[in-house]
């Protein structure tokens, strides 16, 4: 038996309490993650600012975690799949290449309302959504507007990513699960079709627009088939 076993058996014999003082002991040791000393703070007081925040900056965290959640979850894990840097602020989170060229994928977390994943029922009647389809927001996180039109600078265009992923974590309490369809394939918004609207529906179950397999919605992007994704 090395030392490492002999520490693990000893830990195991101890209470709660006391591995819990072995715990804080090395704690002073060893951070938990690089962030800490970004902000000079440790990782317990960045978590309880975090509790004590209000709705919308959680919200909004959990949207960087869908991000990250994609990138550790799915990109990390892909066979035959490169990474390619991102600059600036492109309108899409990942930037992936193959042997057969490259593909860029925003990702967003499937919406909610009240706390509850948001139904296609709830999304406006603008929208006119089957309340058996989920809903996820499609735009940008931070407004703006041309100085020449006035328009919002919100929308995503079409041509500016290949693959919406939506983290479908509000209703399956996974950061691991996600569901992807074609981004020339959204719901165009109605007063300027060059734009991709803000609220679109999301099936639960993989069916002809969405799919819970990257592999497929790859073959999908690079079929060229053009259509639209179904509402209901």
């Amino acid at each position: 038996m090395n030392d490492i076993q002999q520490i693990r058996q000893m830990l195991a014999s101890c209470s709660k309490a006391e591995r819990r003082e072995v715990f804080e002991h090395l704690r002073n040791e060893f951070g938990i993650h690089p962030l800490e000393q970004t902000l000079h703070a440790r990782a317990e007081v960045i978590l309880e600012a975090i509790h004590r925040a209000g709705e919308l900056t959680r919200r909004m965290i959990r949207g960087v975690i869908a991000g990250a959640a994609f990138d550790v979850e799915v990109a990390d894990r892909l066979t035959g799949w490169s990474k390619l840097p991102l600059a600036g602020d492109p309108p899409y989170d990942c930037h992936l290449r193959d042997q057969s060229g490259e593909v860029k994928v925003q990702v967003k977390l499937q919406r909610s309302k009240g706390g509850q994943p948001m139904r296609g029922g709830s999304a406006g009647k603008a929208n006119s959504f089957a309340d058996s389809m989920y809903v996820v927001e499609t735009q940008k996180t931070r407004a703006g507007t041309k100085k020449i039109t006035s328009s919002s600078t919100r929308p995503y265009r079409f041509g500016e990513f290949d693959i919406l992923a939506v983290a479908m974590y509000p209703s399956t309490q996974r950061w691991d699960a996600f569901v992807y369809t074609v981004a020339a394939w959204l719901l165009p918004n109605p007063l300027d079709p060059s734009l991709i609207r803000k609220y679109q529906p999301v099936s639960g179950l993989p069916n002809d627009d969405w799919t819970d397999d990257f592999a497929t919605v790859v073959g999908w992007v690079r079929s060229g088939v053009t259509k639209t994704v179904r509402t209901q």
